[in-house]
């Protein structure tokens, strides 16, 4: 299977926890439904149409922390643009502290059952090029990219350990050995979400906080020709 890398990076960024309104948290990684928004941002699917196109029975995503996970918060001013008669005179602000992810770095890797799709990114990757900006999570937190290349993923079914650079969605997980030195984490993220927003489908990720690998038996691994073993969420 071929799959498209490339790395995602930017100095904040902001997925939002559905669970968290006047004081937002941000999940450690982006979620596959905002990772279909970065491949739909780049592509320039609409984002009331992007969700139809990478649903996870034509597309695989897998993503990996490249840097150490970083957590702040910062204060916004959130403005009433619906009843501000001038942007400059606007009075009615209330300040939100948000929770933001510092000095972002994600790698992804893509692959979709489309050739249409597919080549379309290809091509976007390879030219640096995005139809609409790209962002983590939020539009204030731009971000930028980097195509690593086009791989060879071939499916590992050998019944023992292996090193894994991707989150481990924790349903495919067997058996997982805890190295001392590393630090574990798992969270429960958006995986399935139709175009009106309605959330179909959660699943529970498991991560190394330092960008370490994880050593672990699990169920539907890919290897990457750079050594890369990877799980699609």
């Amino acid at each position: 299977m071929k799959v498209l890398v490339f790395d995602v990076w930017g100095e904040f960024g902001h997925f939002r926890k559905h669970y968290t309104t006047t004081s937002p948290l941000t999940y450690s990684i982006p979620p596959r439904t905002a990772i279909a928004g970065m491949i739909g941002a780049i592509e320039g699917f609409g984002k009331d149409e992007y969700l139809q196109y990478f649903s996870k029975e034509n597309a695989n995503i897998a993503v990996k922390i490249s840097c150490p996970i970083k957590k702040t918060r910062i204060a916004e001013n959130l403005i009433d643009t619906k009843i501000a008669p001038m942007m400059s005179r606007i009075k009615t602000r209330t300040q939100i502290r948000f929770e933001v992810l510092k000095d972002v770095k994600y790698r992804i890797y893509f692959s979709h059952s489309s050739e249409e799709v597919y080549n379309k990114l290809y091509s976007m990757l390879k030219e640096h090029k995005s139809v609409y900006t790209l962002c983590l999570g939020l539009s204030e937190h731009i971000a930028n990219y980097e195509f690593i290349g086009e791989m060879e993923a071939v499916s590992e079914l050998l019944d023992s350990e292996r090193e894994i650079h991707s989150v481990v969605p924790e349903k495919e997980l067997i058996k997982i050995s805890f190295e001392e030195g590393k630090e574990y984490f798992s969270e429960t993220i958006p995986i399935e979400m139709l175009p009106n927003r309605e959330v179909t489908e959660y699943g529970k990720i498991l991560f190394e906080k330092n960008a370490k690998c994880i050593l672990a038996n699990v169920n539907n691994l890919w290897r990457l020709e750079n050594g890369e073993g990877i799980i699609f969420m």
